[in-house]
């Protein structure tokens, strides 16, 4: 299903390392025109309304450069769809719209009996949308897409050509999933990849298009807007109200439709510099999408590793600007780290920050030197760092200023 948000929504972390960020989608990303629109105007002594362009040779240019970059993105970009057995029982209206947006589970058959089920008897239940970072078969979408370990998965390409995909490591922390065309069912030239831009130099009003299969129904649509925000912090829930931080995350006014999810962002010069993942309800042209630089983070460690790999530092924190630092008071700004919601402890019992010696009421002031801030939060800094590698912290508890040194390490899925 596509995650819904609560844009800037501030909420203490659980972060064990975090390489959350990134936030941090279903980049989904679809669309469904190229057409840039313009208002109506009256042209003054014609007597008659007409449509009036401001720069009629800007317009074309923009146009031809947007179709340039759908020409060069559009071929590596692919449909997800997502088949399970037929329910015993027919599913509820309720229980096909829940489908639409990604299977919930409802009607399912347990995996078990899979074998005994005739392969025409397997249905398409929903959809997604992925795209190929590599020539030899290995595509990234969203995880929420690929979530179902009872679903089977395959793709369809720009051209029309079907292909069976296997799932081969899904982010402990982030909506990011690493597939894979098995290599038998690789054609011969391979396919076609996006190119990565850098997530970081985003200006916000730079013009963005998006690519996806829209409503899981119309593939490879394209919709164009603009960057409307950059490191935004939301909180995602799914139908089930299942809760994701995203760190980091890119606002955007693209069109962003269910089915979209884990489709390219791409800037008009045809780089992907984020992944569709989510959209908030409440209003309308607010999309959000995972920075290119944390999908390649993760494709980098399914290259070493055959999975995707996250540092854990252990601790839950609420990251403090100098005003909010002053009115809790706090004599500095950084990383708080404080007790959860639920009376959850702010420093993890065995985790890296507890053998460092960190305590709730500590505030991080920079992680190997690098200062903390919103635009820089303890859990972004920490996932540039890789398990097993030292930081050094800088920290204030009370008055007193000190350095802590923590060894980080793997996140698993049981320290959720």
């Amino acid at each position: 299903m596509l995650p819904f948000f609560e844009p800037e929504k501030r909420k203490i972390l659980w972060i064990f390392s975090i390489a959350l960020a990134a936030l941090v989608g279903g980049f989904s990303g679809t669309v469904t025109s190229l057409v840039v629109l313009r208002f109506p105007g009256i042209v003054e002594g014609s007597g008659r309304s007409a449509l009036v362009t401001e720069d009629p040779e800007k317009s074309e240019t923009e146009d031809s450069a947007t179709i340039r970059a759908v020409e060069k993105i559009s071929p590596a970009v692919v449909s997800i769809l997502i088949k399970k057995p037929v329910p015993e029982e027919p599913l509820s209206s309720e229980g096909l719209f829940d489908s639409f947006f990604f299977w919930d589970g409802e009607g399912s058959v347990q995996k078990e009996n899979e074998a005994m089920v005739p392969e025409e008897a397997w249905v398409e239940v929903g959809g997604g949308t992925g795209f190929f970072v590599a020539q030899d078969g290995l595509l990234v979408t969203n995880k929420h897409v690929v979530s179902d370990g009872e679903a089977i998965y395959s793709i369809v390409t720009n051209d029309g050509r079907t292909f069976p995909v296997e799932v081969v490591s899904q982010d402990p922390l982030l909506d990011i999933a690493v597939l894979r065309v098995p290599v038998s069912s690789v054609p011969t030239e391979g396919f076609p990849t996006v190119r990565f831009g850098d997530a970081d130099r985003l200006q916000i009003g730079q013009t963005v298009i998006a690519i996806g299969n829209t409503l899981s129904e119309y593939r490879n649509t394209v919709t164009r807007g603009i960057i409307s925000g950059i490191n935004r912090r939301v909180s995602a829930f799914g139908w089930e109200e299942e809760y994701e931080l995203i760190e980091g995350a890119i606002q955007t006014d693209a069109a962003i439709n269910p089915g979209n999810s884990g489709g390219p962002l791409a800037t008009i010069s045809g780089e992907v510099i984020g992944m569709n993942t989510a959209i908030n309800p409440d209003g309308e042209g607010i999309g959000f999408a995972i920075p290119i630089n944390e999908v390649e983070q993760a494709v980098a460690s399914v290259r070493e590793t055959g999975r995707i790999v996250r540092p854990w530092l252990g601790v839950r924190f609420v990251m403090l600007t100098p005003e909010e630092a002053e009115a809790k008071g706090v004599s500095s700004a950084g990383a708080l780290l404080v007790e959860g919601s639920e009376g959850e402890p702010a420093v993890v019992s065995e985790s890296p920050a507890e053998k460092a010696g960190l305590r709730e009421g500590d505030v991080i002031l920079r992680v190997n030197g690098k200062e903390l801030g919103i635009d820089a939060t303890l859990s972004r800094v920490i996932r540039s760092s890789r398990p097993g590698e030292r930081v050094v912290l800088d920290v204030r508890r009370g008055e007193d200023l000190f350095i802590l040194q923590a060894v980080l390490e793997e996140f698993t899925s049981e320290e959720e």
